[in-house]
Parts: structure tokens; sequence; C-alpha cells
């Protein structure tokens, strides 16, 4: 029912609320190159599926880890990577962010596209990021 808490104690308003200012921290943190405040967002059995890679839905990165490492690698190719035009929506156990991402490669090609990042938390943190982007050609 609306308005029961789970075994939180927390109301589906509230995680929502908690989820949907979660998702402004995780931004706030991709642009500030900030890896421990990243990882805070991430759920202890996380996972992140990068927008490409060799499998269908990218490259799967699972444990924090792996999760981390891969974080760590996006910030050493782009160094001045940044996201903007950010929106976030939640519902449920399902988050959805849309943004635009900038950044310069080491060999100096600027990238500019949208994209957006489907989440599935887990309590009060994320347990997958699955992003996707556009390509430009």
């Amino acid at each position: 029912m609306i308005g029961d808490a789970d075994q939180t104690g927390m109301t589906g308003g509230d995680l929502s609320l908690q989820r949907s200012a979660l998702l402004g921290r995780f931004m706030a943190a991709w642009n500030a190159h900030d890896l421990d405040g990243l990882m805070a967002c991430m759920a202890e059995d996380c996972a992140f599926h990068a927008s490409a890679g060799p499998d269908p839905n990218g490259r799967r990165h699972t444990g924090r880890e792996a999760v981390r490492a891969a974080y760590a690698a996006i910030f050493s190719t782009f160094s001045d990577a940044a996201w903007s035009n950010d929106n976030h929506v939640v519902s449920g156990d399902t988050g959805l962010s849309s943004w635009r991402f900038t950044g310069t490669t080491a060999a100096g090609d600027k990238i500019e596209v949208d994209g957006c990042d489907i989440f599935v938390f887990s309590g009060a943190r994320i347990a997958l990021k699955d992003s996707y982007r556009k390509a430009r050609t």
C-alpha cells in the first residue's frame, strides 16, 4: 500500500526521493572526477555495462573493483570529461538519467554526444549502471 514502510523503514516515497537525490550526487561526482564519491553511490554488489564493448550489451564490469577501474579508465581517457543537461527520473527500483557528454581524447579529438543511463537500485544505492550514448559519424 502507498505510504507503507518497507523492510528498511522507508516508505516508497521516501526511497524514491533518496534515489532521485542519489542520482544528482552521482552526476556531481562524475563532473568532479571523484571516484570515491561515485563508489559511495554504488551498492556492494554492483555492475556497470559500458556503452561500447564486445558484447551486445557493451562491456560488462561486475563487482566494486571492476566498476571502479572502469570509471577510472573513463577519466584517464578523457581528462576533461564533463556531463551536462542532466535529467533524472526514478520509478520504483529503476532510474533513468539523460545527459550530454563532452570530452577530448588523447589525440585531441573533441567528443560531444547525448546519452542516458538506466539504473537498477538496491535499497538507496545503485546496483547497475547501464549506459547508452549516441555515436556520431
